[in-house]
């Protein structure tokens, strides 16, 4: 078995988490989206706390190296990726590295959508359904402002760190179901009797 890690990366409610559940509909692959250990966290530990941050990054960790060690065929993690913080490259890459070690093949999924479409999204059933904490929209709304303005989460032309494992998608206009066909037919993820 050829195992698949993707990651999604992209700024906040540009639709990683809906287009990595399209993406694990298509594939088998397991979504893992980044809120599942963020808000099991949350309870016991606020954004930022030591404490919070530690256990947000071990239940990660334990997962993607259960994971790349199982005889699963691979798994889809999303993520809000600030391309201009050293840290969290080295957080991708510390995870990936359980995949890679295994022979598993990684590949890297970035989305792009206007600014608009993204707080439209940021308010949208099934995000609030599945991200407790984003359904105080005004902390939200005020959280993914200050992410655009602080931060870097798309890249330019050609610069991202793989450029051979890489697809950028301007998903501004596209359904996620044709979102998550971009993806798994940019990197092979359907097999031909699947499709």
């Amino acid at each position: 078995m050829n195992k698949k890690l993707v990651i999604i990366f992209g700024p906040p409610a540009v639709g990683k988490m809906t287009v990595g559940y399209e993406l694990a509909k298509l594939t088998g692959l397991a979504l893992f989206h980044n809120h599942m250990t963020i808000d099991l966290v949350l309870p016991f530990f606020n954004w930022g706390e030591a404490p919070f941050h530690r256990l947000v990054q071990e239940f990660r960790q334990r997962i993607f190296e259960e994971m790349a060690a199982s005889d699963r065929p691979g798994m889809i993690f999303t993520y809000v990726w600030a391309l201009d913080i050293a840290g969290d490259k080295e957080e991708i890459d510390s995870l990936t590295r359980f995949f890679s070690e295994q022979g598993a093949q990684v590949y890297y999924a970035e989305l792009q959508a206007d600014l608009d479409e993204r707080l439209r999204r940021n308010v949208s059933e099934f995000r609030l359904q599945q991200k407790a904490p984003k359904r105080n929209l005004a902390h939200s709304e005020a959280n993914l402002m200050q992410s655009e303005e602080k931060y870097r989460m798309n890249t330019g032309e050609e610069d991202f760190f793989y450029p051979d494992r890489h697809i950028k998608i301007d998903n501004t206009h596209l359904s996620a179901q044709e979102t998550a066909r971009r993806i798994a037919d940019a990197f092979g993820l359907i097999d031909a009797d699947q499709a």
